[in-house]
């Protein structure tokens, strides 16, 4: 089984920058940057780009999958994940559910979650797993916003309860909070 970490925190709190960290210290070659972001304009076109700077010398294997996190962890094969980020994937997974008039829910979130689960107990190495932290805010003033909330607060819990190890970043800073 894969020992797996979460990294969570607020937009712009050194999240990634410390997960790219913690998988630089897990295993010095084989790497995989599992990568959940669409690209849909400029400025997340730069975003990407500076991310993909910071990774530049560090020969990460990067696989671009918006949605199914199983089939991307199982491309890896071993070694060292990082998947940047649970936010974003799940805000994928609500988009594709729209896309067929599906409301996309807690339920479907903690099937998805389970089923990714399952497919890190079969890894062989370390998975390191990034997630903002939405629920420290205002509640949200629509539905889609709220079940968005919802969905991100049970994926972090159920991520937080399966993980080895929990840090919360916060102004670049990382506390760990289990293990």
């Amino acid at each position: 089984m894969a020992e797996v970490i979460l990294v969570t925190g607020g937009c712009r709190s050194g999240k990634s920058a410390f997960a790219e960290r913690l998988v630089r210290e897990a295993h010095p070659a084989r790497r995989f940057y599992i990568a959940t972001c669409p690209v849909l304009d400029a400025e997340m076109r730069e975003r990407v780009r500076l991310h993909q700077a910071r990774r530049a010398a560090d020969q990460w294997t990067t696989i671009e999958e918006q949605t199914d996190l199983v089939s991307a962890l199982k491309r890896c094969g071993s070694g060292v994940v990082l998947v940047d980020c649970l936010t974003l994937w799940i805000s994928n997974l609500m988009y594709a559910a729209e896309q067929k008039n599906i409301a996309f829910t807690e339920d479907e979130m903690r099937l998805e979650c389970e089923r990714f689960q399952r497919a890190c107990t079969s890894f062989e190495g370390t998975i390191v797993l990034v997630m903002n932290e939405v629920g420290s805010g205002i509640v949200p003033e629509n539905e889609v916003a709220r079940r968005f909330r919802d969905c991100s607060g049970r994926c972090g819990q159920m991520m937080a309860s399966f993980a080895d190890r929990v840090y919360l970043t916060v102004c670049g800073i990382p506390m760990k909070l289990k293990g």
